[in-house]
């Protein structure tokens, strides 16, 4: 029996897909987007515009969405993964030429309903040509140089794109995401070693080249670092997101101020707070107990992911799957590292819980993905 007749004799049909969804998976979700409403209400003064009602449809709007994908057999998205790698792409060059401004960056387009920024539809499509790529790649010719090339070049060129818009965060977890993935795939250690060792080398070289004729970044650039290295340098300029990012996260102590009782965030001293900080109005207000309860939320996503891509037999289903939760990781864990202090501030949203319709959406249209992965995998008889 070939593995294609195996696989559709073995995979739930009709309406009875509904009961193998991957339900667990599902609930978290809810109850980390059921968070972020929770916080959005609060950060506007205990109202539900203007950031907490928009959100909760956007979030209905994704469900519908990964119930959708989730319905759809995993090897019709396994063939879309060129098209939809392609159209993201597309869509990044039409950002260069009719892309709308904000806050310095060109990063959105208008469609009228909502302003799509397509870099973050492209986190999830780079995801799945990788994962369609090692699929169809005879899993020997994995850490051949040749075979190596061909993924690095799609990693590259959305990166590129990314880059010149600029978005350093997005382009960040580009590159990490999609090492993931061939990591992931059976890449192997010795790439990333040289890798690493390369990006260690250059740092060394930033640093060591600092006030000499061959300097090689510019002045601002250096005191950029040495704000992110020591905040207090300028703490009513480049420095002050951060500073009061870390009043709010200390004030909080073990079980915070109380629901609505954040000073930095009702007296506005802390920036951005219904988006790239809003885990740190989470934390002043409900302390050490809330961000740890959040944070084994997020974690617990993770891992039923990872469970579900170790009992997936499909390869490209198992990739897709563990791809997905590796993106979403790195959503939290850099924003996490970013409002503590410990990474730069790169404009990463907390996962479902920063407000912003394109991140919440490509996430949920990623998990529903990894839905369909999970209910259309092969099973024993």
């Amino acid at each position: 029996m070939s593995y294609l007749e195996y696989n559709v004799k073995t995979v739930p049909t009709g309406p009875s897909k509904i009961l193998y969804l991957n339900w667990p998976l599902l609930l978290l979700l809810v109850t980390v987007a059921s968070v972020g409403f929770l916080m959005l209400y609060s950060v506007a003064g205990g109202s539900l515009q203007p950031w907490a009602e928009p959100q909760m449809k956007r979030f209905a709007l994704g469900v519908f969405a990964m119930f959708v994908i989730a319905m759809v057999p995993i090897w019709f998205w396994r063939n879309m993964a060129g098209l939809a790698y392609g159209v993201s792409l597309a869509l990044l060059l039409a950002v260069e030429f009719f892309g709308e401004t904000g806050m310095g960056a060109q990063r959105w387009i208008n469609l009228g309903f909502m302003r799509l920024q397509p870099s973050e539809l492209t986190k999830i499509t780079l995801i799945m040509i990788l994962a369609a790529y090692y699929d169809w790649l005879d899993i020997r010719k994995t850490s051949r140089p040749l075979w190596v090339i061909i993924p690095l070049i799609l990693i590259a060129l959305p990166t590129y794109l990314v880059l010149r818009q600029p978005d350093l965060g997005t382009s960040i977890l580009l590159v990490t995401g999609g090492g993931i993935v061939m990591f992931l795939a059976g890449v192997s250690w010795w790439y990333f070693i040289a890798v690493i060792g390369a990006g260690v080398g250059t740092v060394a070289a930033v640093f060591s080249s600092r006030g000499t004729d061959w300097q090689l970044l510019k002045d601002y650039q250096y005191r950029r670092i040495d704000t992110f290295l020591d905040p207090s340098t300028d703490p009513l300029g480049a420095g002050y997101h951060i500073t009061q990012s870390k009043i709010a996260l200390g004030s909080g102590g073990w079980t915070g101020r109380g629901f609505m009782q954040g000073t930095q965030s009702r007296l506005n001293f802390l920036p951005e707070k219904h988006t790239d900080f809003i885990f740190t109005t989470l934390a002043e207000e409900f302390g050490f107990v809330g961000a740890f309860s959040l944070l084994s939320l997020y974690v617990l996503v993770v891992f039923f992911c990872v469970v579900s891509a170790i009992r997936n037999r499909d390869r490209f289903g198992s990739l897709l799957t563990l791809g997905v939760g590796a993106t979403f990781f790195l959503f939290f864990a850099v924003n996490m590292a970013m409002v503590m202090g410990l990474a730069p501030v790169v404009g990463v949203p907390l996962p479902l819980v920063s407000y912003g319709g394109s991140a919440m959406l490509v996430l949920m249209v990623g998990f529903g993905l990894a839905q369909s992965a999970h209910v259309h995998r092969p099973r024993g008889r």
